[in-house]
């Protein structure tokens, strides 16, 4: 019998009814720039923030507009995100066969997925998924962006670069797998000192650095991990939005920090651009 993981934030992170988060996540990407031209090359990776929308809900947004190239390309999408209420060792996969949203259903990748458990730092784990928000807010905007995908969704505990990184890399895939990792970065600071911290730790991000930790980002353990594959694979990071909550909707004493990254292929060098430098260097 199919199985199913339910909604465990609707109605708390995100409107709980249909058509109110249609017209939520709608007003959201609606509101957020979009790719700069029409032959734009969809992202391979993304990293966003995971808390209730009207904090870090325009902030996401403004990654997930830029799928718009890739709408009927991506056909998966591999989804980490950090364990807040139930430490693991490793990563954990789910016993469900799909993911519920107010929206519907989002099918288990069982392929991907029976890839996954033949890995040692993977492991089966229904506790690890029952409650976790990081990866189910995700979820609107990506059945709002995308026209069908099968999902392959990972929470993240106690785990090395190297070992997220294997596991991102055997179902890394070609055009048709977007990789999102979830995470917010400084958590509980005054707004001042939480801007100085995050400014930090973008610089980290957008260097591929993989020795972030969990002060910056609670999502430093695959945030490090997918940093080893896109300087394999030649990503090119590019911040879209850094904000925090005391810019969005909460008070300025104690702020959460959000920030979007798209990360793509690094643009080949134009034939025009060669010539110039070589009759500079010249």
């Amino acid at each position: 019998m199919l199985t199913v993981r339910p909604p465990a934030v609707a109605g708390l992170f995100y409107p709980g009814a249909p058509p109110a988060l249609r017209l939520s996540v709608r007003a959201l990407l609606d509101a957020a720039p979009g790719p700069a031209t029409n032959d734009a090359e969809c992202p391979k990776a993304l990293i966003v923030p995971h808390a209730g929308y009207i904090y870090s809900g325009p902030i996401a947004a403004s990654a997930y507009a830029r799928l718009v190239p890739g709408r009927s390309l991506i056909r998966r999408v591999v989804l980490l995100g950090p364990v807040h209420r139930m430490p693991i060792r490793g990563l954990a996969l789910p016993a469900a066969d799909s993911f519920v949203t107010p929206l519907g259903a989002v099918a288990v990748d069982a392929e991907a997925a029976a890839r996954l458990r033949a890995m040692p730092q993977v492991r089966e784990s229904e506790a690890a998924h029952s409650l976790e928000h990081s990866l189910e807010v995700q979820l609107p905007f990506l059945q709002t962006m995308l026209e069908d995908f099968t999902l392959v969704p990972l929470a993240v505990g106690d785990a090395s670069p190297s070992e997220v990184e294997e596991v991102i890399e055997r179902v890394w895939g070609g055009p048709e797998t977007l990789i999102v990792v979830s995470s917010d970065l400084s958590h509980y600071h005054p707004y001042e000192r939480a801007a100085e911290i995050d400014s930090s730790t973008v610089e980290d991000i957008l260097g591929l650095a993989d020795t972030l930790d969990h002060e910056q980002a609670c999502g430093a353990t695959p945030i490090n991990g997918f940093a080893l594959c896109a300087r394999r694979h030649g990503l090119e990071p590019e911040l879209l939005d850094l904000r925090n909550s005391g810019d969005t909707a909460g008070e300025k004493s104690r702020v959460v920090g959000y920030a979007a990254f798209a990360f793509a292929r690094k643009a080949p060098e134009s034939v025009a651009t060669r010539q110039v430098e070589e009759t500079v260097d010249a």
